[in-house]
């Protein structure tokens, strides 16, 4: 469970780093759905980067019975993403990135709010949870942010090749202002991060791949209105057994 300075962190610098959730076995179980599962080949998009270079994920909106709601369920995030918030939690969504050796490519300069703002969520009191399935390094395109960036409030954003990123002239702007930490993890270890801060990552020129798998939460309290201006009603994300990605 996180810590009050861990908490204090989150709330000074956007982000905070727990090593070790995950167990080796449990990553490794991961690993194998990435590769073998049915529900990473069924929901894969294609995009590219601003380079052309390819930037692929797998992306889903609901729960179910299969490994992955055992991981975004699993009381290790869930309870730990409560703290953060502030207040319940509910799931909004999961995916994982593939950026694999020597093809993964860049993700651009954005806020994760720079997107869910145009889905309708009223408020960005909202966080991912970024578990490394493999070790993330500086060499395979680590994720990079901006410390404190999250204080900034929500930036305009545009096209950046297939992705959405924040307006370049801005970015250029303010860039200098923050220090740039590279989140470099251990397989199974996670990090938290406020859906205003500012990240980004390199292009994967390694031999090793660095996949990983995002689950993205919304306070239960943050309406999400649709375009007819009618609210959204999102249930508390369920808490499951803290052994359930084994079984």
């Amino acid at each position: 469970m996180l810590t009050y300075k861990d908490t204090a962190s989150y709330h000074r610098d956007g982000f905070v780093v727990v090593r070790d959730v995950f167990t080796p076995q449990e990553v490794a179980k991961l690993i194998d759905a990435v590769e073998h599962g049915d529900r990473v080949a069924r929901t894969t998009r294609s995009g590219k980067d601003a380079e052309g270079k390819p930037s692929n994920l797998a992306i889903w909106h609901d729960l179910g019975d299969d490994i992955w709601s055992a991981a975004s369920t699993c009381p290790r995030l869930v309870n730990n993403v409560r703290i953060l918030l502030g207040e319940d939690a509910a799931f909004f969504h999961g995916k994982v990135i593939l950026k694999e050796a020597r093809t993964g490519g860049a993700w651009e300069w954005h806020q994760d709010y720079g997107y869910w703002y145009n889905q309708g969520f009223v408020y960005p009191n909202m966080i991912s949870a970024f578990v490394a399935l493999d070790p993330a390094t500086i060499k395979n395109g680590c994720l990079q942010v901006l410390k404190g960036s999250h204080l900034l409030g929500r930036l305009d954003h545009g096209k950046v090749g297939t992705q959405t990123g924040v307006e370049a002239l801005r970015l250029k702007q303010i860039e200098s202002l923050f220090e740039r930490v590279h989140c470099e993890l251990s397989a199974g270890s996670v990090l938290f991060f406020h859906s205003n801060l500012l990240h980004a990552s390199a292009p994967n020129e390694s031999d090793h791949h660095r996949r990983a798998f995002i689950v993205c939460y919304n306070a239960v309290s943050n309406p999400q209105v649709n375009k007819e201006g009618k609210a959204i009603v999102r249930q508390s994300c369920p808490v499951g057994a803290d052994d359930a990605i084994l079984r």
